[in-house]
């Protein structure tokens, strides 16, 4: 059934990271990051903020950091961006 909806979805040309639920990270210099498709917000402090997704972990660090705007899906992180990461969730974990 997936291979049906994969080649459904390359058809209508729908974004990997719509069909999948990856997230989907923007970066606009360093000072703003949009984050599409999280999962939730983990744990949030001014220098950094720690967001869960259906792949992983995604650790933004810096300072000042706010969140600007939030929806159930997307959400924006603004201040001095110094690094992203990923943790990502092993088949064990799952």
């Amino acid at each position: 059934m997936r291979k049906k909806s994969r080649k459904i979805d390359e058809i209508l040309e729908i974004p990997v990271e719509l069909a999948t639920n990856n997230p989907k990270i923007t970066v606009v210099g360093f000072e703003r990051v949009l984050i599409e498709n999280y999962r939730g917000i983990l744990e949030y402090q001014e220098y950094f903020v720690r967001l869960n997704t259906h792949i992983g972990i995604i650790n933004i660090n810096g300072f000042n950091l706010k969140l600007e705007e939030m929806t159930t899906d997307d959400l924006l992180v603004t201040g001095k961006i110094d690094s992203i990461d990923f943790e990502s969730i092993s088949d064990e974990e799952v």
